[in-house]
Formats: structure tokens, C-alpha cells, sequence
């Protein structure tokens, strides 16, 4: 866990340094360059920053130790920061599509060439960044993480939005200057949309939604294989941060002593750690078999 912990602040580290590297060169391009759809783009790699400071935050404090105050652990904090990101995505796309109308509705002048260039690198880049993060948010289990992947999606199709946009303005003329503003109008609402994906499965993880069939299925098949262990019923599994909180009833002959149907939940939780090092705690429930 200490591991994964480590692997996913790092991964957080790399976005806020890449955020702010590309925001502050699509700002410069776009003010340099007459785009407001590359400004709308820095303004979104901005909030973007302040998101990834959020996820740091976040990883930090939930991967904490479980204290008197909270013996569950910390792990709730990392779906809130998501909630919290998913707010700053929500902002973004309404200051961008603000922006946006009341560039159409204003006479502009047709965007630099060079802008493409820039947007260009931006795209690729971004997808890197998306693939990467969201790599490491699988591999620790980080809903914080798959936010922040989600982020550098978002941005990525902004700035392709963007290139379009201004591509339609600069080689159709006249009449056109306003296509790099319908084109950030367009990716405001491809924002949204990316926020609700992020939001969903946070709100699933704050409301212990049941979706770990193929973990169940993994611990059901570890628990049949410890000595004194019959079979198993009821299994819940509820995510806290970055790691599991596992309910299991086990079935054990109802003719041993307590002493050994102790034993035997003790060994099987100390397998079930030692196979899945994802799970933080198991608490058993020994039920006598006929």
C-alpha cells in the first residue's frame, strides 16, 4: 500500500508541473496568437493546477494512518477531492463558455498559424498525460487519480476542439473568425460531460456502492483454500481511499471450539492480506456449518 501510495503522489506531482508548463504557454500563444479558444484552453490548464493541488492533498491525507478519531482509516477524503475537482471542471467549462458567446458575438481578427503548431504539441501531450495518469490510477486504485487522468482527457479535446476551430478560421476567410469560439462553446460542453463520468463512481464510492464483483470473487476463492474453512456467505467490500474494507461470513464445521473457529478466522484474514495487499482490513463473522 505504501507503494501505491508513494507511485500515485507522485503521478499527481507530474500533473501540476505539466499544468502549469502548458497553461502558461497556451495563454502567452493565445494572447500573442488572437485566440480566445487557446486562451479558454490556458484557463482550463489553470483550474487544473489547483485541481492536481487537490488531488495531492487529497492522496496525502487519505493514505494516513487509522487513528482514535478515525479507525476506519482516512480514505473518504480522496472521493471528496474528487467531488472538489469535478467542481473545478464544472467552473471551467462555464467561464469558457461564457467567454465564448461573448466572443462570438464581437468582431475579432483571424488567429495566427502558429497557434495550430502549439495546439498540435498540446493535444499529443495531453493524451500522454491522460494515458499515464490514468495507468497509475488503475494500478493504486485512485479515484482522485482517474479524475485527474480525466482532466488531462478534457483538456486534450479542448485543444483539439481549438484546432479545428481555428483551422476553419484561418484557411476559410472571411466570415469565419468566430469558428475557434464555437469550437471552446463545443468543448465547454464535452467538459461537463467528462465531469459527470469523474462524479459518478466517487458518489458511488462515498454511498458504498456494490461494484467489486471480480474482488469477491477473488477473496471467496482464497477463503476456500485455508485449512478449516468450508465455505463462505455474505461478502461486502466498501473502498476507502486507496484501499478495502472487506464483511465476510464463514462457514466452518459447527462442531469445533471457539478457540479454533478464532484460529481459523485469523488465518484466513492474514491470507487474504497477504495475497491482496489492497485490503486493509477484514473483519469475519464465523457462521457453524451443519
Amino acid at each position: 500500500m505504501n507503494s501505491n501510495k508513494q507511485k500515485a503522489i507522485k503521478t499527481a506531482y507530474l500533473s501540476i508541473f505539466g499544468n502549469a508548463l502548458l497553461a502558461l504557454i497556451k495563454g502567452v500563444t493565445g494572447v500573442f496568437g488572437n485566440s480566445y479558444a487557446l486562451i479558454a484552453d490556458a484557463i482550463e490548464s489553470t483550474t487544473d493546477v489547483f485541481s492536481s493541488l487537490l488531488v495531492l492533498f487529497g492522496l496525502k491525507y487519505a493514505t494516513k494512518p487509522p487513528d482514535e478519531n478515525h479507525p476506519y482509516g482516512h480514505g473518504r477524503a480522496e472521493p471528496l477531492v474528487t467531488f472538489a475537482v469535478v467542481g473545478f471542471l464544472v467552473i471551467s467549462a462555464t467561464i469558457i463558455a461564457y467567454e465564448s458567446i461573448q466572443h462570438i458575438r464581437t468582431p475579432h481578427q483571424v488567429p495566427e498559424k502558429y497557434t495550430l503548431i502549439v495546439l498540435g504539441a498540446v493535444v499529443v501531450l495531453k493524451e500522454l498525460f491522460y494515458r499515464v495518469v490514468s495507468k497509475k490510477g488503475k494500478e493504486t486504485k485512485s479515484t482522485s487519480l482517474k479524475a485527474d487522468a480525466w482532466h488531462h482527457r478534457s483538456d486534450a479535446i479542448t485543444s483539439l476542439m481549438a484546432f479545428i476551430g481555428i483551422s476553419i478560421a484561418i484557411y476559410m476567410g472571411k466570415g469565419y473568425e468566430a469558428a475557434d469560439d464555437w469550437a471552446a462553446l463545443l468543448a465547454s460542453g464535452i467538459i461537463v460531460y467528462n465531469a459527470y463520468l469523474i462524479f459518478r463512481p466517487a458518489l458511488g464510492e462515498i454511498m458504498d456502492e456494490h461494484v467489486y464483483d471480480d474482488l469477491v470473487s477473488q477473496i471467496r476463492d482464497i477463503a476456500i483454500t485455508v485449512d478449516g474453512v468450508i465455505d463462505t456467505e455474505k461478502c461486502h467490500v466498501r473502498k476507502s481511499g486507496l484501499s478495502y474494507h472487506v464483511d465476510l461470513h464463514l462457514i466452518v464445521n459447527g462442531g469445533i471450539t471457539v478457540v479454533q473457529g478464532h484460529a481459523i478466522a485469523h488465518r484466513l484474514k492474514n491470507e487474504l492480506i497477504l495475497q491482496l495487499p489492497e485490503i486493509s482490513d477484514v473483519l469475519i463473522h464465523v457462521e457453524p456449518g451443519r
